[in-house]
């Protein structure tokens, strides 16, 4: 057997492993480590816990997730309903400050407003993303923090990669650009390559992470 086909075997294993998802209607497909997903999924969690569970498998370097939300008869609402509770649930969850708002238009959610933090847009786009009748996020929300010297993001990112136990700091090149922080180099599996991003957003004033990071086993 070919790498492409027990690797493609492996994702679909990963993914009929997993008890969130319902992975009867994706197909999956390999090319030299390049994972691409198709079919169809019942909700927008499940598109996004499909990608993480192909990431998870030794081997993919990159995943495409051309998977499409189809919901049941029964989770289709109105865009009313979607955002009322888009906003209800922003609103109980502690990490997404108030600053953040969402709209809703044929069942897409777009988050706009301001928080200080990339963990707080992630937290929002999270709990949209869970929400029933949700098809998919756009995450528009604006960064506040005041930009600081590009010299001291790069060293405390430097300095939060050399605490990581997970990360050669060796492999990993840092650059600033008025709050956006590129990072380079190659990482050994997806778990550090998150654990790479996650610092890079941590670090004051960032604003944007550009990722050209390689994942190489």
């Amino acid at each position: 057997m070919s790498f492409n086909t027990d690797l493609t075997a492996d994702v679909s294993d990963e993914l009929f492993w997993d008890p969130k998802l319902d992975s009867t209607a994706i197909a999956v497909s390999a090319d030299d480590g390049s994972i691409t997903m198709r079919g169809t999924v019942g909700s927008l969690r499940e598109k996004r816990e499909a990608k993480k569970a192909a990431e998870r498998v030794f081997g993919v370097i990159s995943v495409n997730n051309q998977l499409q939300v189809k919901l049941m008869n029964d989770d289709k609402r109105a865009d009313a309903e979607v955002r009322g509770d888009v906003l209800q649930a922003l609103m109980l969850d502690s990490l997404v400050p108030k600053t953040v708002d969402a709209k809703v238009m044929d069942g897409f959610v777009t988050l706009t407003g301001s928080a200080n933090w990339q963990y707080q847009r992630d937290e929002a786009e999270f709990v949209a993303s869970n929400i029933v009748g949700a098809l998919d996020v756009i995450d528009e929300v604006e960064l506040t923090y005041a930009t600081p010297d590009a010299g001291d993001v790069e060293e405390s990112i430097k300095k939060a990669f050399k605490r990581n136990a997970a990360l050669d700091a060796g492999d990993l090149r840092i650059s600033t650009d008025d709050g956006t922080v590129t990072l380079k180099g190659t990482v050994s599996s997806w778990g550090e390559h998150d654990d790479a991003i996650d610092a890079a957003w941590a670090a004051p004033g960032v604003r944007s992470v550009r990722d050209d990071l390689k994942v190489a086993y």
